[in-house]
């Protein structure tokens, strides 16, 4: 496949890009995302349209400042301010009240908007240049792996948008956070890059909502998402698959598994880092799609820190 997207470290040439209606992919420190001008209706069908993505899956929108945000909002309520002031910029989104501003399309018909200010130093300063916060859900194939480098969204984009704003790694390496209210107290709607820990240090106990299959709440909340392109498993910790018949491609946590050579084993942080698994996981779990294996097996991790955002991923991308 040939691709067609410039990539670049410039943030003129991303803006003249947005400016025009037309679709650029940016980093931020989870993933990064396919984004278009979240105010323009036309930009924002041609980001569903690009991703394959259902118009009943809603789009996460971002902007820099919190007085940004409270222009695209009708309220924010006294938990949620509290939330925004201790995790913004960073990997959290709040779903809250939209006002007139948003366009239904953009929040798949809801009256809740899901938003955040992204932690990434270019994309805060691209953000800041323009006149317009940006629709971005992540910048793949709708139901594939997200993408942590520019290179992943050259890959599977860059036949189909004209520019990838390069900003290097992803440092979190999985999607944000999502969180929404309910009686005014505190929902997890999606776990992310900020573990529940670190919420209810602010929040107190928050409750942790099921994915669902269908009709999301909130972004990234489908059954069945983030898979690859194999067959795809989950087992116990430890645990060799029992079907030895075919190739096959193991993502661990932090050990090898003894009977089966090291090459076909890729471990998230051999030194039991969480921050290490989640920065790695959709990267390795793509390097095990691109290779030649017939399927591919994961264990999941401790349930702690961000292992139960890890572990949410891993058990989507099995789900089907």
């Amino acid at each position: 496949m040939i691709y067609v997207a410039t990539i670049t470290e410039s943030i003129e040439a991303a803006k003249e890009v947005l400016d025009r209606g037309e679709l650029v992919a940016i980093p931020t420190e989870t993933v990064y995302g396919l984004a278009g001008n979240a105010l323009d209706v036309d930009a924002v069908l041609k980001i569903f349209d690009t991703k394959k993505r259902p118009a009943f899956d809603p789009l996460i929108v971002h902007t820099h400042t919190l007085k940004k945000v409270e222009e695209l909002v009708r309220t924010i309520p006294l938990a949620a301010r509290q939330l925004a002031e201790a995790f913004w910029p960073g990997p959290l989104t709040l779903l809250l009240p939209k006002s007139e501003l948003i366009p239904d399309l953009v929040t798949s018909g809801l009256d809740t908007v899901a938003i955040r200010i992204p932690k990434h130093p270019m994309t805060l300063e691209l953000l800041a240049i323009l006149d317009y916060p940006l629709a971005a859900p992540s910048a793949n194939p709708f139901g594939y792996i997200s993408p942590t480098t520019a290179e992943h969204v050259n890959q599977q984009l860059g036949g189909e948008i004209e520019l990838i704003l390069n900003g290097g790694e992803a440092e979190i390496g999985i999607e944000s956070t999502i969180i929404g209210f309910e009686d005014g107290n505190p929902v997890v709607y999606r776990l992310g890059g900020y573990a529940i820990e670190e919420i209810e240090r602010v929040a107190g106990p928050v409750k942790v909502f099921p994915h669902s299959s269908s009709n999301p709440q909130a972004p990234g909340m489908l059954k069945s998402h983030y898979a690859p392109r194999k067959p795809f498993y989950l087992m116990e910790r430890g645990q060799l698959a029992q079907d030895q018949s075919v190739s096959t491609g193991y993502l661990l946590f932090d050990r090898y598994l003894p009977d089966v050579a090291e090459s076909d084993q890729l471990l998230l942080s051999p030194t039991g880092d969480m921050q290490e698994a989640a920065r790695n996981l959709f990267s390795y779990l793509r390097r095990l799609d691109q290779l030649s294996y017939a399927k591919i097996f994961a264990e999941e991790v401790p349930e702690i820190g961000l292992g139960r955002a890890i572990n949410d991923r891993l058990r989507r991308a099995a789900a089907h």
